[in-house]
């Protein structure tokens, strides 16, 4: 196969906020991989949390380029297991991984939720996600895009009375995610009002590490709880079993789509809810999230959505959440500039 990188930056239709951070664009790095004249495109962006930037990115998937210009196209999976053995970050292989999988796609001519055995008649509506901002600001974006179920980014002081003000203005389904902002005691209290306002779910309230935390969580609180930063890969899986209801996926943090379906599959024999998030990627990634979405109980797919500009065509988004998946195979992604 051959190897082609393009990085991006991809410039937001707003400023987006969350607990720790705001930005106003995102780094992105797109893999191509290619054969017989057919190309599959990945995507892993830079993420100051992970410590993972452009040129780290780059580093680490040149440095497997004789590994992917010798291997075959055939085998997406033994090619994973293969980028293990390479002590690469889950950034640089879900780069890969995602153009791997959507080349093999297309080189059958399938999409890839229909190689894996499933159907699309049903799937999740994904979440529209309303950064962190003034009151003002954040109820301002919810009517902008009238969605039937947002994400609200909290963490400060004022969460409940954020989530009180954007309630008047929509029935809506409400998740909240506070990206690690609260300790036990406020998740606990939050969850009481909130679930007076109907939120459904608290998406990773507390830091990552606090397993002491979320124990007292997991038995107090009145909202189900989703790991987020909890469950970057594999491995964390069945330790999140013990503390959460449910686990987000991110593609880029666990590495793409090969140990994705493997944390799905073991995240429901533990009884776990499953969702699939995004990090403000273009339709390169979501266009890879969106083949999972029959395996799914919840999705966050919105990130093409809040750029100013795309960069690829994939699959597209409605108003209202309907998915409409493109006719090639694979993920189905066209780079577009």
């Amino acid at each position: 196969m051959k190897l082609d990188l393009h990085p991006y930056t991809l410039e937001l239709a707003h400023s987006f906020g969350i607990s720790r951070e705001r930005y106003d664009h995102q780094k992105t790095l797109i893999a191509g991989l290619s054969h017989n004249g057919v190309t599959g495109y990945g995507e892993a962006t830079a993420n100051p949390y992970y410590e993972v930037t452009i040129p780290s990115l780059t580093r680490e998937v040149e440095s497997v380029r004789p590994l992917l210009e010798s291997a075959s196209a055939e085998n997406p999976e033994a090619l994973y297991e293969m980028l293990c053995t390479r002590g690469l970050s889950g950034f640089a292989r879900c780069a890969i991984d995602l153009a791997a999988w959507d080349l093999f796609g297309k080189l059958k001519k399938k999409p890839l939720y229909e190689l894996w055995g499933n159907r699309t008649e049903t799937y999740p509506i994904t979440n529209y996600t309303i950064g962190l901002d003034t009151t003002e600001v954040m109820v301002a974006k919810m009517k902008e895009v009238p969605w039937p179920v947002y994400k609200i980014k909290l963490g400060t002081d004022r969460d409940v009375a954020i989530v009180t003000e954007l309630r008047r203005h929509t029935d809506a389904t409400f998740r909240v995610d506070a990206n690690c902002a609260w300790d036990a005691r406020e998740t606990i209290e939050n969850a009481s009002a909130l679930k007076e306002l109907g939120v459904e779910f608290i998406e990773q309230p507390l830091p990552a590490d606090d397993w002491k935390g979320m124990e007292v969580v997991a038995h107090h609180c009145d909202l189900p709880v989703i790991a987020d930063e909890s469950c970057q890969q594999e491995a964390d899986v069945e330790r999140c079993a013990l503390h959460f209801n449910g686990i987000n996926i991110k593609l880029t943090k666990c590495g793409g789509l090969t140990p994705a379906r493997r944390m799905i599959r073991k995240a429901r024999g533990l009884g776990l809810k499953v969702m699939v998030g995004c990090m403000t990627e273009s339709s390169v990634g979501i266009s890879a999230i969106a083949q999972l979405l029959p395996e799914l109980d919840y999705v966050d797919m919105d990130g093409a959505m809040l750029l100013k500009e795309d960069i690829a065509s994939g699959v597209r988004i409605e108003k209202g959440g309907r998915v409409i998946f493109p006719e090639m195979g694979g993920s189905g992604v066209t780079l577009l500039k």
